[in-house]
């Protein structure tokens, strides 16, 4: 993110009431003793299996008891404002262990599990920043975790969540403050190494009641969600906000929805389901599982709240999905393409529910400029709207070089106040610095975007635009250009990306082949590097064709095109070829 002067024209943030929460209870912790009192067998949580079966349920009676318990065994441990690492497959334990840290003053880091005993770099980088004293997990994978962690982990607690008592009589837990830590919120790492986000009670509650007035819920508004709990959208949208609203979640593991997309819309049919969503990816999942065949028996009218975020929205996507799944019951009106990200808890804007998605179609030299120009030259793009700015929030449009308010026809980086507005990264005062500016009264997203007639348009990150001959070039814009290009090639499965050359920045493509493909490498390039000069006046410099799974995404999708650069310049990529029967049955020259 370049430095920048002090905005001499920006005018302060707009006075903001900051949105209304609901009466009584004033953190999440009071939410949960609340409810657990009032309604303690009403359905908080249930979790599916791989097959869809109902394989666990927690009440909140039963969860308010489990986390007090936690609580109670943290607090004769750890001192409040001390970290614990929640290592947990997809499971209701995780949210047991989530609420006994808020319960105990714990602050609660949530983390993406070691694969294969295998310790991913972003892992890494988060147990060593935020320094933990305690680690909770379930009993099972305590000790291999225990094994894989601990070289890297001071923690001095080891503790399984499903293996403590009830608290005992008596037990009081901490009382929390708006301005207190509840979490910290690691970013997915995908421009640079995960820093933690700050996130008070204040912040949760803030954005919580964004959400559901954004959203319409109510305590009838049942959630279906797969993405997982160590990510803001698994955590926030499908774990806290029915809480806060008093619905029920209906959960699964991320990986079930991988193998199986399609149960995801099952779930939703079967539960009756209100809200659901994920990344544009989950999307275009569906679609194709579809397109191979059977469908099961659906019925998708309930669906009212289809919300789109985390990666760009593809109106393409958008579109196959209306056509498949509209004689499924599925309404156009139920699209809620949002935009968020950590440092503002979760959500920023939103759609309106029953509205649908809202497109613009943009002039793409213009918008290389970073200009807004109606479509009327042979080269057009269409953007997807992602929504207006929600109550309790200012958003501004600013000149990333000058610092000043953009008019609505310019793209600058998005910039966001309010009392959603996390307090900055966890012992990084540089970072936060340059992001919560100027004097934390903005939030500096490192997104640029345009605002035309209330409605937010994110156009790509500043950090991965490509710069070539001093015009500028969105690598999804490219990315989708390449994967349209043939067949055989992944879809959201590369990344563009510019590298330094003698007569300045030459354009890189990483692109995954689908692992059955029989096609001639030689074909598939050809065809990539005519799709990229005729779409966007480009000659590729390098073009990787790699085989499945080489290029890295963040726990939420996102292209780490950092990572892939970083890996394309130390030759890294395993390179695709065709498998040998193919190669076998193809015709001679």
């Amino acid at each position: 993110m370049p430095q920048m002067p002090p905005p001499t024209a920006l005018p302060e943030p707009t006075a903001l009431p900051g949105p209304t929460v609901l009466p009584g209870p004033t953190v999440l912790p009071d939410i949960l003793r609340e409810r657990a009192s009032a309604e303690p067998d009403r359905t908080a949580y249930i979790f599916l299996d791989d097959t869809g079966e109902e394989t666990a349920a927690l009440t909140y009676g039963q969860l308010h008891a489990a986390a007090l318990g936690v609580a109670q065994e943290l607090a004769s441990r750890c001192a409040p404002g001390d970290r614990a690492l929640l290592v947990f497959p997809q499971c209701l334990e995780f949210i047991v262990a989530y609420f006994g840290c808020l319960y105990a003053g714990v602050i609660a880091v949530p983390l993406n599990p070691p694969r294969r005993n295998r310790i991913q770099d972003a892992t890494r980088s988060v147990v060593q920043d935020c320094a933990p004293a305690a680690v909770l997990s379930l009993e099972l994978f305590l000790a291999p975790l225990r094994a894989v962690l601990e070289p890297l982990c001071a923690a001095t607690h080891w503790l399984a969540v499903d293996g403590m008592p009830a608290a005992a009589p008596g037990f009081e837990p901490f009382a929390a403050a708006l301005g207190d830590v509840a979490f910290l919120q690691y970013t997915s790492g995908s421009t640079a190494a995960p820093k933690g986000v700050m996130v008070t009670h204040g912040n949760l509650m803030a954005n919580e009641e964004m959400i559901r007035r954004g959203f319409g819920h109510d305590r009838d508004s049942t959630v279906v969600g797969w993405a997982p709990f160590f990510h803001d959208q698994g955590l926030i949208g499908n774990v806290l906000q029915p809480l806060y609203v008093g619905a029920t979640s209906i959960v699964m593991s991320p990986a079930t929805f991988i193998r199986r997309p399609l149960l995801w819309l099952s779930t939703i049919t079967r539960y009756r389901a209100h809200t659901s969503g994920g990344p544009n990816f989950a999307f275009e999942a569906c679609v194709g599982r579809a397109a191979a065949g059977p469908v099961p028996e659906l019925d998708l009218s309930s669906w009212k709240v289809a919300f789109n975020g985390a990666e760009p929205i593809r109106p393409d996507t958008l579109r196959r999905f209306e056509e498949t799944f509209a004689p499924h019951g599925f309404s156009t009106g139920a699209w809620y393409p949002c935009y968020g990200l950590a440092e503002a808890t979760l959500l920023v804007s939103g759609s309106t529910p029953g509205r649908g998605r809202r497109l613009l179609e943009v002039d793409v030299e213009a918008l290389g400029e970073r200009r807004y120009v109606d479509a009327t030259g042979a080269r057009t793009k269409t953007l997807v709207g992602s929504g207006h700015v929600l109550p309790g929030e200012d958003v501004r449009i600013i000149d990333p070089e000058s610092g000043e308010q953009c008019p609505p026809d310019r793209v600058g980086e998005i910039w966001v106040a309010g009392g959603h507005v996390a307090q900055g990264y966890w012992r990084n005062e540089t970072a936060t610095e340059l992001t919560f500016r100027p004097g934390g009264k903005y939030l500096r997203t490192g997104d640029l975007g345009l605002l035309l007639d209330g409605e937010l348009y994110v156009v790509g990150r500043s950090k991965d635009l490509v710069i070539i001959r001093g015009r500028n070039y969105y690598p999804q814009d490219i990315e989708q250009t390449v994967q349209a290009a043939h067949p055989a090639l992944r879809a959201g499965a590369g990344a563009a990306f510019a590298i330094d050359g003698p007569e300045g920045e030459k354009l890189v493509v990483i692109q995954e082949v689908r692992r059955t493909a029989d096609a001639d490498p030689a074909d598939i390039a050809a065809d990539i590097k005519a799709a990229v000069l005729r779409e966007h006046e480009l000659a590729l410099a390098d073009l990787v064709l790699t085989a499945p799974d080489e290029v890295q995404r963040t726990s939420s999708g996102k292209i780490m095109r950092s990572a892939a650069r970083k890996r394309y310049l130390a030759k890294e990529f395993e390179l695709w070829t065709p498998q040998v029967e193919a190669l076998t049955d193809a015709p001679r020259s």
